[in-house]
């Protein structure tokens, strides 16, 4: 291939990637001796968070006047943010825990 014609036909494959839409993440949260880890996590609207809850403990994922989200004794339970902003969460059996994610538009 020519070097004029290699270098149009990477131009023209950087510029298409841009117009692929980026792929929703799965974003895991450990839960693990009462604490949500990595307590605070940045994402993106279509993100799917994940917590694994590791402690023999029922816990929750809970926003004031938001989601509330069970999370049973080692299971993990998911859910898909829908709306940019930040969010602080807690576990409502623990108010000790607390979490925060700041959601990005995509």
């Amino acid at each position: 291939m020519r070097p004029g014609r290699k270098r149009f036909t990477l131009i023209v494959i950087t510029w298409m990637a841009g117009l692929v839409p980026a792929q929703a993440e799965t974003i895991q949260v450990v839960i693990e001796k009462l604490v949500f880890s990595p307590a605070e996590i940045n994402a993106k609207v279509g993100d799917t968070i994940e917590w694994v809850n590791k402690d023999v403990l029922a816990h929750t994922a809970t926003v004031r006047d938001g989601w509330d989200v069970p999370i049973a004794a080692n299971k993990s339970a998911t859910l898909v943010l829908k709306n940019a902003g930040a969010v602080d969460y807690y576990c409502r059996f623990h108010p000790n825990m607390k979490g925060r994610i700041v959601v990005e538009p995509r």
